[in-house]
């Protein structure tokens, strides 16, 4: 794994614009956010931020300090090198034929994910995973002909206590 390669865990208030307060500090400092992702956490007014970046140790410090002073944030942690990391991945994959389709739900079956969808000329599947597992499986798919990706980005949860 690139040692410049981030996945920060971030506990805020669950407000209107404490994304773009958080986003906006990565901005700044000229760092591109590879994903983000959002949702409530287990305490009630809190949401989870996991936030992966590309950035070098003095400067990721630097954002660390400066996401500290906000007001929003209550709890920072970078839990690039323990933690269980997941991505999620809806694929809508053309069907040109049924020998197609049979090898693409065969590949689906492989990689433990789900069809959530049929219709006479597509398969909408949901994979999840890590980026190495979607990106193999969109590659085995891909020849059939792809007609739409939607990615969640990384989440990911520390290990143990």
């Amino acid at each position: 794994m690139d040692e410049n390669y981030h996945v920060i865990s971030t506990l805020v208030e669950d407000r209107p614009g404490v994304l773009q307060k958080v986003a906006g500090l990565f901005n700044r400092r000229g760092f591109n956010i590879d994903s983000i992702t959002v949702g409530k956490s287990e305490v009630e007014g809190l949401s989870r931020m996991v936030i992966t970046v590309h950035a070098d140790e003095k400067g990721l410090e630097q954002v660390t300090k400066q996401l500290n002073k906000l007001v929003d944030v209550i709890k920072i942690k970078d839990i690039t090198k323990n933690a269980v990391k997941k991505e999620l991945c809806l694929i809508k994959v053309n069907i040109p034929n049924s020998k197609a389709r049979a090898e693409i739900i065969q590949y689906t079956n492989i990689f433990k994910a789900k069809i959530v969808d049929v219709t006479d000329q597509t398969l909408l599947i949901e994979l999840t995973g890590d980026k190495e597992k979607i990106n193999a499986f969109i590659s085995l798919v891909e020849g059939y002909g792809i007609n739409k990706i939607a990615r969640t980005g990384l989440t990911a949860m520390a290990r143990g206590v």
